[in-house]
């Protein structure tokens, strides 16, 4: 829930920005998303959402097959999503750090998780949501948590990392994709305010990205995308190579002053919700009565493509709704 803080949980720890990872015949829900997130960063700054100038730096030898990370397809040449972003160009030579073969930008935005998901949840209230707080063991339990006193007939999981081990679904292909990040006060350069690296710097796991929350939300510097990792506590020499990367890329950020200039407010480990197939969106009959709507396994991508796929969710239940009225 919105306020807790815990490794499982991995939408606190995100930055959180948009940075398409679907090929273009899978987009469909990055682009559905795009549309809802433009719109409540114009109509709606109280979501605690800011358009931001998104920086991409490549590096050739990232693109001939990264085995990790974050999805070659956000990092190739000509991005099928040029066409839905505004300003979008590519980077001039002065532009481009150290180490860096071309690049790319693009009005993105960024998300302060802080306000977003209290704001989100206080639409769900503003619109009857009944929420309620309760541990099972088994899907099948959640039949029994409606709020009108009777059997659900329809359950929409959406419980990302927790569909490895709950009953019923205990879907083996899902594992923690473990992304470590530092939180500082400093604000980034007007020149460079979110800027993303290829990288998975050799296989190590490890990634390079910084962004200026909105609202007063600090700068997240990253960071980690460790497959199969579940080690809840930040590492103090992953932390330190995250923060002497971003200032060697961007020694603005620090003043000059190297990694002693950065005002750090805390350390941070989220598991994102990675699944090896990929997200799963589907219907299954769980018992004569009673469907599941599967909706887990975005990985990196859950603000991405959240509004996407909650449109998904949502055609998946009316189908069962035609289907149980035929009965």
């Amino acid at each position: 829930m919105p306020g807790d803080y815990d490794a499982e949980y991995a939408s606190p720890w995100a930055g959180a920005n948009v940075i398409p990872l679907a090929p273009k015949d899978r987009s469909r829900w990055e682009r559905r998303t795009w549309i809802a997130l433009k719109k409540l960063t114009e109509e709606n700054p109280e979501a605690g959402i800011h358009f931001q100038t998104t920086h991409v730096l490549r590096r050739e030898k990232d693109m001939l097959g990264a085995t990790s990370g974050f999805s070659t397809h956000f990092y190739q040449q000509n991005p099928w999503f040029k066409e839905i972003f505004n300003k979008f160009r590519e980077s001039t030579a002065s532009e481009l750090g150290v180490g860096y073969d071309s690049g790319f930008q693009y009005q993105g935005i960024c998300i302060n998780t802080a306000i977003f998901l209290p704001w989100l949840l206080g639409q769900c209230l503003k619109h009857g949501i009944v929420v309620k707080r309760a541990v099972i063991s088994h899907i099948k339990e959640a039949k029994y948590l409606s709020h009108t006193g009777r059997e659900a007939n329809i359950i929409v999981n959406a419980t990302g990392l927790g569909s490895l081990k709950l009953g019923g679904v205990e879907d083996s292909t899902v594992a923690p994709a473990r992304g470590q990040v530092v939180v500082v006060r400093n604000q980034t350069p007007k020149n460079l305010p979110l800027f993303m690296c290829s990288s998975t710097l050799d296989n190590s796991g490890e990634e390079i990205y910084a962004m200026e929350r909105a609202g007063g939300g600090g700068t997240i510097l990253g960071g980690t995308y460790q497959i199969g990792n579940w080690n809840t506590q930040p590492d103090p020499n992953t932390a330190n190579r995250i923060m002497e990367r971003i200032v060697q890329l961007c020694p603005e950020i620090a003043d000059g002053k190297g990694v002693v200039g950065l005002d750090v407010v805390r350390h941070g480990v989220g598991f994102r919700p990675w699944r090896k197939d990929g997200m799963r969106l589907e219907e299954e009959k769980l018992d004569d009565q009673t469907w599941v709507v599967h909706n887990y396994g975005h990985s990196g991508w859950g603000y991405m493509g959240s509004y996407g796929c909650a449109e998904g969710v949502v055609e998946l239940v009316e189908k069962i709704n035609k289907t149980r009225a035929k009965l």
